[in-house]
């Protein structure tokens, strides 16, 4: 490329053609000053959450003011389906094939009611999400409709409020398009009613469970309006290492002239520090008017990304006081000290691809992260349960989440649990394979333009994709998002679709029945999904499958488990693990089935990530499919929907090491043929900077003898993310082992910082890995950890936890791990119950 080249970004900028930015325009700077100062108290909201009745279909005549004798109670925010699962309408739809007795209950018209008291000053009736469209009354006054998931909406109720009111919500059936032609081949005979809407598709039955579903599924409440409104703060990073911000806020006000004095603390989030204050006259003609504040905080903490630092972050209060009108508005936010530039590849910018480098606060990363599902097909996002999986993912050394197209803009919860875990996201708007050309525009921007709004002062929100997996991601609504990214944002990056300029998505293996070695040489810059679909662990997988199947095998063809595959079955998801399984052990088992697909899983995704670790700066990033499911099944989560993590999570979270030692092989079998394998030494996050260090590459045999050892060693020295180390060379009868194992040591001083150990040449002999010379183990609880011993002669392989009846809250800081003979090993677990043991593949549990 010539050094006048764009990059994708640029043109794509251009095409966008924003007229403004937040960015844009003069600022007023301002000193803060030590303390929180003082602020007013303001008019409360009236939250309407909690018990509501709910009844199905009649007309508005029959429904209004009526005594519903045939309601139940619904626990809003909640989905239909959930409150009949707590009524005890329907059985568990996550249980056998109850999801086609509950499938019905989503296309009847459902009808809620709240009845509450006088509310005081309240003047708004406002709903932060309904899906999907709906009609509202209040007092038997028709106050509107509305249509789309995501999309806020608010109804004026001042002179409609009694001392007594009945507010009712009549919720119409889920959409639904029967597709029997035309585009989107993969979908015939599908319902592609989502694309008439916007909602998180993944719950329409392409890949997933079949149960779309209706309701209330974000707060309701009622609020008094103020003469002076405070609206839509926005912090924008300008320089993080300084400190400098900008403040953007609109205060909205009536049409003659007005004046008042805002107010604002910023005060330590998550961290101790000092509190500042500010103080700033405002005046305004009429009307609308915009506050745009320079402000610079003392001491700045910043917020970095996992493995990078702390993710520190502040809180922003904000009052409004005027005496002309007579007002008091408060309003709050969180913001973190946080840039994010794009950089090209080492060739510069390139008209065909995206700048892919992504730099925080002023640091190249390589990004190392996973795909996102929405939680729930039944819209239980509950705190608790994302917290489980983002503190899995930060242990992991996962640094960014892609919540993907076929998912849905995230929650609040999402997003502050992102922004204390450390965890970047990539947030895609609701799209997926170009439906964004039949979606409505109107809905795909309203969702944009609220969520936006609500998002954009998470320092974990890092980028925003248009959607997912669309092979044309132009026109206008492309377009409107990409305009909207700089138009409400300005900081950050937009891409028109994932995969798009420079990144890939690949499922040559599993969908495509391609062996494991098809991956072993996958590269590019970005690549944004692959992965293996696998079963979750046995304790898991038994509670899906109803009592009656636990012991049939092999499974019905028409049974519980072949239900639960990807397209339940119907695109052969259980001849393609059964395909997989036959590499590692007999598939006559359910054990069997998913220890070998678990296997299949773990081994194809850890090769990739290592491959492309090892080519920064050429390749940037990669995320693997995905993190977690909506629901019980055969799917590509590497934690289960219960919590619980497959083999694949513990093998990949040794992968993405800060500081790690790997070994690439050209083939998954090289038994009886001389090879050299490359060795390389990752550092991302500066661990050996001016440190010594030793890398130690061992092979061992079939009979866990060592047969060759080869060690890499480099003094203090500046810092470098990778190092080619130079190759462990085998000969044909070192190589002549089934199966052949290989540990990669880092030895940081005299500690071992880092291991990971690999297995080849295991097809040959269907369940040789399984069948090593065996070994013995012991366990000890100490403090928060088990200190896990090999007391044999001979290594341990495949050292991990064996947790019943807790696999789905329990955590480790390591398993399926190696230990040599006579190793003692501190592992810290969140549960030291006496049930907690450790085995090995070649060890009994202890």
């Amino acid at each position: 490329m010539t050094p006048t080249s764009q990059s994708l970004d640029q043109i794509d900028r251009e095409e966008f053609a924003p007229r403004h930015s937040p960015l844009d325009g003069p600022s007023q700077p301002i000193d803060l000053l030590p303390g929180e100062g003082a602020f007013p108290e303001v008019p409360g909201t009236i939250d309407l959450s909690g018990e509501w009745a709910m009844a199905a279909e009649m007309s508005p005549g029959e429904r209004l003011g009526s005594d519903w004798s045939d309601a139940i109670t619904a626990n809003v925010p909640c989905s239909v389906h959930t409150a009949l699962l707590e009524a005890g309408r329907i059985p568990d739809p996550y249980v056998g094939l109850n999801d086609e007795v509950a499938y019905p209950e989503g296309f009847r018209t459902w009808w809620l009611r709240r009845r509450f008291g006088h509310p005081g000053d309240a003047t708004h009736l406002c709903f932060q999400g309904v899906f999907d469209a709906c009609d509202v009354w209040l007092n038997g006054h028709h106050l509107g409709s509305h249509r789309g998931m995501f999309g806020e909406f608010e109804f004026p109720v001042a002179e409609l409020l009694l001392e007594d009111n009945e507010l009712v919500v009549r919720l119409q059936p889920a959409p639904f398009q029967l597709r029997e032609d035309g585009d989107w081949r993969f979908f015939k005979g599908m319902n592609l009613g989502w694309m008439d809407t916007t909602t998180f598709n993944n719950s329409y039955g392409w890949h997933y469970i079949n149960l779309p579903t209706v309701g209330i599924w974000r707060p309701v409440f009622l609020e008094a309006r103020v003469p002076l409104r405070l609206r839509n703060p926005f912090v924008a990073t300008l320089d993080a290492e300084a400190g400098k911000v900008l403040l953007t806020i609109q205060i909205e006000g009536p049409d003659s002239a007005w004046q008042g004095r805002l107010s604002g603390v910023v005060a330590p989030e998550n961290f101790r520090g000092r509190s500042f204050h500010f103080d700033h006259a405002v005046e305004c003609t009429g009307g609308t008017h915009e506050v745009r504040l320079e402000l610079t905080i003392p001491d700045p903490h910043l917020w970095w990304p996992v493995d990078h630092g702390d993710p520190d972050f502040y809180r922003l209060c904000l009052a409004l006081e005027s005496d002309a009108p007579v007002s008091t508005d408060r309003v709050e936010t969180t913001f973190g000290l946080r840039t994010i530039e794009m950089r090209s590849l080492p060739d510069g910018p390139d008209p065909e691809l995206y700048n892919w480098t992504f730099v925080i606060n002023g640091r190249p990363l390589f990004i190392k992260g996973a795909n996102w599902c929405t939680m729930d097909a039944l819209m239980r996002f509950d705190r608790d349960l994302y917290a489980r999986f983002f503190q899995m993912a930060r242990d992991s050394h996962v640094h960014m989440l892609r919540a993907w197209g076929a998912g849905m803009p995230e929650t609040d919860d999402f997003f502050d649990l992102a922004d204390r875990h450390g965890v970047m996201i990539l947030q895609e708007w609701p799209t997926a394979w170009n439906s964004h050309a039949v979606q409505p525009l109107e809905l795909l921007e309203e969702t944009v333009r609220h969520t936006t709004l609500r998002i954009r002062n998470h320092p974990s929100l890092v980028m925003y994709g248009a959607g997912n997996e669309s092979s044309k991601p132009f026109g206008p609504s492309i377009n409107m998002m990409g305009r909207h990214s700089i138009e409400l944002d300005g900081t950050r990056p937009f891409h028109r679709a994932e995969p798009w300029g420079g990144s890939m998505h690949n499922y040559d293996v599993y969908w495509g029945r391609q062996p494991l070695d098809k991956w072993l040489s996958m590269k590019e810059v970005f690549i944004g999904e692959f992965g293996v679909a696998s079963l979750p662990s046995l304790e898991s997988t038994l509670k899906f499958l109803p009592p009656e199947e636990h012991d049939v095998w092999p499974p019905r063809a028409d049974g519980s488990l072949a239900h639960r595959m990807p397209v339940f079955n119907k695109k052969a998801g259980m001849s393609i693990h059964a395909q997989y399984v036959g590499d590692w052990v007999p598939n006559d088992s359910l054990a069997n089935l998913i220890l070998g697909i678990q296997m299949t899983q773990a081994t194809g995704m850890r090769h990739v990530v290592e491959l492309n670790r090892t080519r920064w700066p050429q390749a940037t990033g990669i995320c693997y499919y995905k993190l977690n499911d909506n629901n019980p099944a055969s799917s590509w989560s590497t934690v289960d929907w219960y919590g619980a993590p497959k083999i694949a999570y513990h093998i990949l979270q040794q992968a993405y090491a800060p500081l790690h030692a790997c070994v690439l092989f050209p083939r998954m079998s090289v038994a009886g043929e001389p090879v050299e394998l490359p060795v390389f030494l990752l550092d991302d996050a500066f661990d050996l900077e001016q440190s010594d260090w030793k890398v130690r590459i061992r092979a061992f045999s079939q009979h866990l003898a060592p047969v060759a050892v080869q060690e890499f060693r480099g003094m203090a020295e500046p810092w470098q993310p990778v190092r080619d180390l130079g190759v462990l060379s085998l000969n044909a009868d070192q190589t002549f082992n089934i199966p052949l194992l290989v540990v990669a040591d880092v030895i940081k001083g005299n500690r071992l910082a880092d291991r990971s150990f690999y297995w080849i040449n295991f097809t040959q002999i269907q369940g040789s890995l399984f069948s090593l010379p065996r070994t013995s183990l012991d366990t000890r609880r100490h403090g928060d950890s088990i200190v896990v011993t090999n007391t044999g002669d001979l290594p341990a392989v495949g050292v991990h936890f064996q947790t019943p009846g807790i696999t789905d809250v329990f955590s480790c800081a390591e398993s399926f791990i190696w230990l040599d003979p006579g190793e003692r090993r501190p592992i810290r677990v969140s549960h030291q119950d006496e049930l907690v043991k450790a085995a090995a593949w070649n060890a009994d549990p202890a």
